[in-house]
This record gives C-alpha cells, sequence and structure tokens, in this order.
C-alpha cells in the first residue's frame, strides 16, 4: 500500500513571514516538522508541496538538504497543488500536514492512518470534532476522494484548504459523497493546546517547548507541559483556532 505524506509550506505568511525557516536548536521549523515525520512507519514518501513563486526558491533549497521530494505548484489553489504533487503516480491514501505544525507526532499519524485503513473510509482527521492539539492536526483520505474534491470544488475556501469539499459532502454533514470518520482523543482537554505557528506568540511557545523537552518528545508530553504551565500557555491563548480558513469564507461571497 502507498501511503504518501503531503504538507505544504511557503515563505509569504502574512502574518509570520518566513516561518517555516526560523530555527530552533540548529533545526528550522520545516527541518524539525519533516525530520519527525520521517519516523512514521506508516508513511512511503514525503513531498514538500510549495508554491511557484521565486521567493520559495528558498524551501526547495531545504527540501534538497532534507532528502525530500518538492513540488511546485498553485500559489493559492492549494488543492491544484495537492492534486498535482501526486497525480504522476497516485497513492492509495494521502496524508496532509502542514509545516506550521513543527512537533507533529509521527506515531499520532500511523494511528490515524490505521484509522482510515480500518475503517475503510474516504476521510478521516483528528479535526472533525476537535479533541487534539492545534498543532497535531493530520487528515488522511483516498486519491480518489483528492480527485473528486480537485475536480468538483469551485469555492475559494475549498480550493486553498483542500479538504473542507470533502468534509461538506459527507456523511458528517448527511451527505453521501464521501464516507469520514474521526479520530477522537480520550481526554477533551488536548483540544486547548496551541502548538502551531501562525504568530509570534506561537513561535515563543515553540521554542519554551522545545527548551524545555527537546525535539523528540510525544504530542501528548509537550501538551501536558503546555496546560500546566501558565507561563507558557498565557502567550498564545488567546490566538483562534483556524482563523486562516475563516478569513477565506469571506472571499467565498
Amino acid at each position: 500500500m502507498n501511503i504518501v505524506a503531503v504538507t505544504q509550506a511557503r515563505v509569504s505568511s502574512t502574518r509570520l513571514p518566513n516561518k517555516v525557516l526560523i530555527k530552533i536548536k540548529g533545526q528550522t521549523l520545516l527541518n524539525l516538522h519533516v525530520n519527525r515525520i520521517k519516523k512514521s512507519k506508516r508513511i512511503n514518501s514525503i513531498i514538500v508541496a510549495t508554491t511557484n513563486n521565486n521567493e520559495d526558491d528558498i524551501i526547495k533549497q531545504e527540501t534538497d538538504k532534507l532528502n525530500v521530494t518538492c513540488f511546485r505548484g498553485e500559489s493559492d489553489d492549494v488543492l491544484d497543488r495537492y492534486y498535482m504533487a501526486v497525480k504522476k503516480n497516485p497513492p492509495d491514501y494521502i496524508v496532509r500536514l502542514t509545516s506550521d505544525c513543527p512537533l507533529i507526532d509521527a506515531e499520532l499519524i500511523d494511528s490515524v492512518i490505521k484509522k482510515t485503513i480500518d475503517s475503510r473510509v474516504d476521510y478521516c482527521s483528528n479535526t472533525l470534532i476537535e479533541s487534539f492539539p492545534d498543532g497535531q492536526d493530520i487528515e488522511v483520505f483516498t486519491f480518489q476522494a483528492l480527485k473528486k474534491s480537485w475536480e468538483q470544488s469551485i469555492l475559494k475556501s475549498d480550493r486553498e484548504h483542500v479538504t473542507p469539499f470533502i468534509k461538506k459532502n459527507s456523511n458528517f454533514y448527511n451527505k453521501k459523497k464521501f464516507k469520514v470518520v474521526n479520530f477522537h482523543s480520550n481526554n477533551i482537554k488536548y483540544h486547548r493546546v496551541r502548538m502551531t505557528v501562525d504568530e509570534k506568540e506561537d513561535l515563543m511557545v515553540i521554542k519554551s517547548l522545545v527548551n524545555k523537552l527537546g525535539t523528540e518528545n510525544n504530542w501528548k508530553t509537550y501538551s501536558e507541559l503546555y496546560l500546566n504551565n501558565y507561563s507558557i500557555n498565557k502567550i498564545n491563548s488567546h490566538i483562534i483556532r483556524n482563523e486562516g480558513y475563516f478569513k477565506s469564507l469571506k472571499k467565498d461571497i
């Protein structure tokens, strides 16, 4: 079975430019992110999907150092970028990740993959019902689901964020086009943890977590430190989850 992780990366973030190239403990956030994905036992290959913009040439340079594939495509149509990245050699499943999640957990990735395969669904994620930290977002879907979404998605928000079309047209919303399932955490408290990097405050949190626990720990260990340390969680707990998607919805009007 061929399972490919595709993670999107670019330097032109509006809220925190060049964030994936910022270094912590001598590693760029992109480097840390990819190296943690590499620990997955189920992923066969990794593709970093960036844009055709000249400013993202440096992303290609980083992926060469990391010995992973770099695909370059549309800047705003991220759905097209994902589809074109895997079109030539269609995998059975795609794992969608984002490079602003430097502490992504490979064991958690493998658990979501297993759930997807065992459930025989088109799509599975730990985000349909938020019970995991922001920064541990994992989506797994079939190539056929991606292809159908690429062919039929029209809204800008659907194309900028890859998977909304699948979710909105699934049994989760009483629709029949796609069969989906959620991967749950055993403790809802973890949805309060924020270990993604969108703002400068988020970067401060990641640095704090890494300075105290290093770069090799699991998601739950980082989460417990975050939840039990007010000096850390107060830094970014005010930031809205999925703010980028909410902004995209305004473009649909």
